[in-house]
């Protein structure tokens, strides 16, 4: 027996009659060309968020409005997809200029708002969501992930998109400045600091476990791209500072992935995640890009260093991510790692497609889906890390690995790191990962199961900003 049709669910809600079958008249049946699609679609979309508009906010909602509006998102979003898979080239040239000009991600969504209404959320309607906790938003930003994911599910645009994310950012030169003429640069959330012709990254969100969130993005990414263009280092070191946490209190630790609280509070936005992955996470793996050529390690190359992960304590959710894109992992002989991306209900990174390289596909599925955790000091911890060491020789041993990798020089060991991303992961393989992370982490980052799995998992409900 069918459930009730979409008019019979607007109408329980108490909309108007009239401006259900106006809606409903609206909606495109089908793709045609660019010009006239932007005008039907658009029409529909704004109609679309006019009759959200007329239900009470999500909170105060009861079962027939909330599946009045589940209905309203789920019939916009079906026609979001559709035209993207026709039409997320032409959306994409117009704002690049035919893939002339490099327009980042989190300006190309807010750029896409205004050349087709309804496409993406704008930026008034994503800082209105902003303010609520997770579990009181309608996922506009859902339709930022739909984009994204036809954008770089096409070859051409998806490839343009990955090359502009690999640039040095623009408000790096000052930032580099300061390195050159102190030594030094505090960012806040990130230190960096001169060890003879080594780079020392250091993560510092003391409060949360060194865990990332919206405070600490750019700073890792500036961070990243000045290390990886400094010409006064060969190497990079990337461990995380001492922490306030009772438990663990003047203790380093590498990560504890995403900041759950943060999450759980809205925190987070959507853009996160992509911008994450793109950006300094796929710097590390690839290097930063020039403008006149794709880093795709074969017609064209990017500028980069080796990197090595100094792992205190634990490497959780996205900092065991981080460790899969290193050259070499020191790890303390009492430090464990773990993808707890289960108990949250969110996709861990690039972990799917990169952890299998190193653990195999059984242990990979254990880890991801059933959070077996890896102590760094066991054979399949080892499978990730290089080289255990004592707690207390952390540091000794760090400088050791550094003149051992740079002791041949700084050459040679970018010629063999382009060479195994040859064979593991060229750059399309990348692209054609990030794209189908995009979308579903849209939809997870909107579930009602992250909440449930936050509450359950996490005490989230519970727990200060």
């Amino acid at each position: 027996m069918s459930g009730p049709s979409t008019s019979e669910l607007l109408i329980s809600a108490g909309l108007s009659s009239r401006a259900i079958a106006d809606w409903i008249a609206a909606e495109p049946s089908g793709v045609s060309d660019f010009a006239s699609d932007r005008r039907d679609y658009s029409e529909y979309w704004v109609a679309s968020a006019r009759l959200l508009a007329a239900l009470p906010r999500k909170p105060a909602r009861n079962d027939a409005e909330r599946a009045a509006a589940e209905a309203i998102l789920s019939a916009a979003r079906g026609a979001r997809d559709r035209f993207l898979a026709v039409h997320a080239r032409a959306v994409y040239d117009e704002l690049t200029a035919a893939r002339m000009r490099f327009v980042r991600l989190e300006d190309l969504v807010w750029m896409a708002a205004e050349a087709v209404p309804g496409l993406v959320p704008t930026r008034q309607e994503v800082a209105a969501e902003a303010k609520l906790d997770q579990r009181d938003k309608d996922g506009v930003e859902i339709d930022q992930g739909l984009f994204t994911s036809r954008v770089l599910a096409d070859e051409q645009a998806g490839l343009h998109l990955c090359h502009a994310m690999l640039l040095p950012r623009e408000d790096g030169a000052e930032p580099a400045a300061r390195l050159a003429a102190d030594g030094a640069l505090d960012l806040g959330a990130v230190r960096l600091e001169r060890h003879g012709r080594a780079l020392h990254l250091i993560a510092v969100n003391a409060r949360f476990l060194n865990a990332e969130d919206d405070t600490t993005l750019d700073a890792m990414e500036i961070a990243t791209d000045v290390a990886t263009l400094d010409p006064g280092s060969d190497i990079i070191v990337m461990r995380g500072g001492p922490v306030e946490h009772p438990k663990y209190r003047d203790r380093q630790i590498f990560g504890a992935g995403i900041n759950l609280t943060h999450l759980y509070r809205g925190a987070i936005p959507y853009l996160w995640f992509p911008r994450r992955e793109l950006g300094y996470v796929h710097k590390i793996f690839r290097g930063v890009a020039r403008p006149d050529a794709l880093p795709d390690d074969v017609s064209g190359f990017g500028i980069e260093k080796p990197w090595v992960a100094a792992v205190d304590t634990f490497a959780i959710g996205g900092h065991c991510q981080i460790l899969l894109a290193m050259d070499y992992v020191i790890a303390a002989a009492d430090a464990f790692m773990t993808l707890p991306a289960r108990k949250e209900g969110i996709i861990p990174g690039l972990a799917n497609l990169r952890l299998p390289r190193f653990v195999g596909d059984r242990i990979a599925r254990q880890a991801i889906q059933y959070e077996r955790r890896l102590p760094c000091d066991s054979p399949e911890g080892r499978l990730i890390c290089d080289e255990i060491v004592a707690p207390q020789d952390m540091a000794v041993s760090i400088e050791r690995v550094v003149g051992g990798l740079t002791s041949a020089g700084a050459v040679g060991a970018i010629g063999n790191r382009r060479g195994l991303r040859v064979g593991q992961e060229p750059i399309d393989v990348f692209r054609r990962y990030v794209s189908l992370y995009a979308r579903e982490q849209a939809y997870c980052h909107f579930s009602p199961a992250l909440i449930a799995n936050l509450e359950r998992n996490w005490d989230a409900q519970n727990r200060k900003m």
